[in-house]
């Protein structure tokens, strides 16, 4: 077991997420790192879908009431192990007794810890993952709070010291093309591209919303509902484009000013208020090319550790 001492601003079950039931209006949810959650399973030869702890901005503080191994995954959290400073990118072995605590978020926004074997949560729909939105999945189906005891399997050997670095991050995300391309003009999908958004403090798990000062995309286009995923761009009334994460809906009306790429999803884990980021548009080969980088990145790792014993 790990009991919640401290859940900070928010922490959550989280694995790679919900498929095949958006048309029954469930959202995806899972970790909004995928990258993140990828490295520390492999880092910890578990299986790539085992439920991980999703850490938002920091200030929390866990007791591990068992043997263990983690990997710590995501941004800086200034983490420390009974005191000892311990760094994002690496295992460690955990004894029964010990707490791990996390300062305030320093470049990023979301850290991950996986544990040996996985959270042992209860699957629904194929998934671990919580659904903070509908109230079901990883623990109780809520945000993990004070005094909850997450459930995982003790592991008393030996484990390697580990570590790895996530893909690098990018500051242009790339983009699918509009299929709203022949509704919104030309100005307004070039003036997207060569603005610097910034990230507004009203973005969460369902959607990194954007805002620029000096431009607004503004429009008053009405359209019947369609379904939107996680990177879909929309486009509201008030011209404050909405990139979609892991919680958001299964369908909306805005036009739709492209889609991220699957390579390039991740970054948006990372985005805290007041960071920019700016975007481009590419070919579906272009983004092939760069889902293959993003394997060709897990496979060297897998082969390193393989190699490493």
């Amino acid at each position: 077991m790990i009991e919640v001492l401290k859940a900070g601003l928010l922490m959550s079950i989280q694995d790679l997420g919900r498929f095949g039931f958006r048309h029954l209006g469930v959202s995806q949810s899972g970790a909004v790192d995928s990258c993140a959650i990828r490295l520390a399973n492999t880092l910890l030869e578990n299986n790539a879908n085992d439920a991980v702890i999703e850490i938002t901005l920091g200030l929390g503080k866990l007791l591990f009431k068992c043997d263990t191994v983690i990997a710590l995954i995501g941004t800086d959290m200034q983490a420390q192990l009974d005191g000892i400073p311990i760094y994002p990118g690496w295992t460690y072995t955990i004894k029964q007794g010990q707490t791990l605590s996390f300062k305030s978020a320093r470049n990023g926004f979301r850290a991950y810890i996986g544990v040996k074997g996985g959270v042992q949560c209860e699957p629904i729909m194929g998934s671990r993952s919580t659904d903070l939105a509908a109230g079901f999945g990883g623990m109780t189906g809520l945000a993990l709070k004070e005094g909850d005891n997450i459930l995982v399997q003790p592991y008393y050997k030996n484990w390697p010291k580990r570590g790895a670095i996530l893909p690098p991050k990018r500051h242009v995300i790339r983009v699918h093309p509009s299929i709203h391309a022949d509704l919104l003009t030309e100005h307004e999908l070039r003036s997207f591209c060569e603005t610097k958004w910034r990230v507004k403090p009203q973005s969460n798990r369902m959607g990194v919303r954007l805002s620029n000062e000096k431009l607004t995309l503004s429009h008053s286009h009405s359209l019947p509902s369609l379904a939107v995923n996680p990177g879909s761009i929309q486009l509201p009334p008030n011209g404050e484009p909405i990139v979609l994460l892991n919680d958001a809906q299964t369908t909306g009306g805005y036009p739709l000013l492209g889609t991220i790429i699957s390579a390039d999803l991740h970054h948006f884990a990372q985005l805290k208020p007041g960071d920019t980021i700016a975007f481009e548009y590419v070919d579906n080969d272009s983004a092939v090319k760069a889902q293959m980088k993003i394997e060709a990145h897990f496979k060297q790792l897998a082969i390193a550790l393989n190699n490493a014993g």
